[in-house]
């Protein structure tokens, strides 16, 4: 899927404009090396199928890293696989999710079975990721795989004096790291003072949080056998894998109160260095009327069930893309609709009218839609161009058909498909697959038609129809498609 990528030549001649949640402000893109990038996204806690609102960040940070790539830059990525030890609520209180899956699906209680269960469900993320054609990661970190690092990491913050120990675990002490909650402006003070009767009263503050949580599974170590705690798992992957300073990070716009800025106090407090330099957050996916696709609300919509109303992963990240990652959108069956029928226009320009016969791209229209990438990602902006291209009737179709495989490097929304393969994913059907007598019925109607015999034609259609085909008269001749 991704062999054909990036044909056209990258150069580092643009600036790269990015909205930066800890600023809160656009920002120009100085990657800490001239050309090297180390992005990290938090990917999903592997106990059940990730719902379609999840399937935005890790959208968001497919396109990040291809217009990075598009740009000239060589980018590391990682991300991670939660395969054990994250509670319902953030917060470290709830139900443990992996062992709900586990009791949901009826295994023992065990590491072999919490393996078990989660390698299903990895399976599944990845080819929900594999149908959206979202690159996969340079590294896939999966957390039971880094255990020994996040132990590490433990220890060195209760060397440092950042952690103390109650009756069920390890805590971070938020007190001893003074620009905790910078990242979304959390309000300390009112959280003190607003919080109720907590469930761990030997907590210091409400918002401390678990490094390490006691219980009888898990790994063993000098603070009894337990878990990591969810934060830290994320801080020692990422330090892993691309080392203890990174440019960009990428997660939903939930994330950023509780889950990064835990993994920011617990890498800057081990290294004395700030930890992420770009942190950029999706907005969410909504549902029913604006409520946020949950699976705790009950309204998960998973993309095997967008792929059984006869929608395609393309026309999934077509919708996504037309809205700003950073603006909320409504999910609905119309809305998707409306979607496809979209890209199945761009597809038959690409596919039947400029037959994908590519020459040069525009570079006029090229400029512009990279441009707007360059302007904090603006897919809904880029697209917008492509179809003015589209338009364009100053341009040949070879040129059009070049411009839009070029642009299609980044959004990859099925342009850059063979062309047989293209004009099968219209239901077009090629000359070669259409049985005999079906073609015998064609011919003859292509007779009638061009010696103007249309009440011929017409009952020749019907009976084309009454077997399940459609003909439809072009330029180009019959194009036949499958009902």
């Amino acid at each position: 899927m991704f062999g054909n990528l990036f044909r056209t030549p990258p150069v580092i001649a643009r600036d790269i404009f990015i909205y930066n949640t800890a600023s809160g402000q656009l920002e120009t893109f100085e990657p800490h090396k001239a050309t090297d990038v180390k992005l990290y996204s938090c990917g999903p806690t592997v106990y059940d199928y990730i719902h379609i609102g999840n399937l935005r960040s890790f959208l968001m940070a497919d396109i990040t890293k291809r217009v990075l790539i598009r740009n000239g830059y060589l980018v590391s990525h990682t991300m991670n696989l939660t395969d054990f030890g994250h509670l319902t609520d953030d917060g470290d209180a709830g139900e443990d999710k992996m062992m709900k899956s586990l009791k949901r699906e009826g295994l023992d209680i065990t590491l072999k079975s919490m393996r078990k269960l989660s390698d299903g469900y990895i399976d599944a993320f990845q080819a929900d990721l594999h149908e959206l054609r979202i690159m996969p990661p340079t590294t896939y970190a999966r957390a039971s795989d880094y255990v020994k690092q996040q132990i590490s990491l433990i220890k060195t913050l209760e060397e440092k004096g950042f952690t103390y120990q109650t009756s069920d675990g390890v805590y971070f002490d938020i007190s001893k790291f003074p620009t905790y909650g910078t990242l979304g402006n959390i309000n300390l003070d009112e959280m003190r003072s607003g919080a109720r009767v907590e469930v761990n009263t030997q907590k210091k503050h409400p918002a401390d949080f678990a490094v390490w949580k006691k219980g009888s599974l898990g790994w063993v170590s000098r603070w009894g056998t337990g878990f990591p705690g969810w934060h830290l798992e994320c801080s020692a992957m990422a330090m892993a894998t691309l080392g203890k300073q990174i440019d960009v990070h990428t997660g939903g716009e939930d994330l950023q109160y509780t889950h990064h800025n835990a993994e920011i106090a617990q890498c800057e407090a081990v290294t004395g260095k700030p930890f992420v330099k770009y942190w950029l957050h999706n907005a969410f996916v909504n549902i029913d009327g604006g409520s946020k696709i949950s699976k705790s609300k009950g309204n998960a919509v998973n993309l095997r069930h967008v792929l059984d109303r006869g929608f395609s992963g393309d026309d999934y990240r077509y919708w996504l893309l037309t809205a700003h990652y950073r603006t909320p959108v409504t999910f609905s069956w119309e809305a998707l609709k409306a979607a496809k029928q979209a890209l199945y226009r761009l597809k038959r320009h690409m596919f039947e009218e400029y037959k994908n016969k590519p020459s040069v791209p525009d570079k006029t229209y090229l400029e512009r839609f990279d441009v707007r990438l360059a302007q904090d990602f603006d897919t809904p902006g880029a697209i917008a161009i492509m179809w003015e291209l589209v338009k364009d009737k100053n341009l040949s179709d070879s040129t059009k058909a070049g411009t839009l495989l070029a642009m299609d490097e980044v959004l990859d929304i099925g342009l850059s498909e063979d062309p047989t393969v293209g004009a099968r994913s219209l239901g077009v059907i090629a000359l070669n697959d259409i049985p005999d007598d079906i073609k015998a019925l064609i011919d003859a109607r292509e007779i009638a038609r061009i010696s103007r015999d249309y009440a011929e034609a017409d009952m020749i259609r019907q009976q084309l129809t009454q077997k399940g085909y459609t003909v439809e008269d072009s330029e180009h001749g019959p194009k036949v498609t499958k009902q």
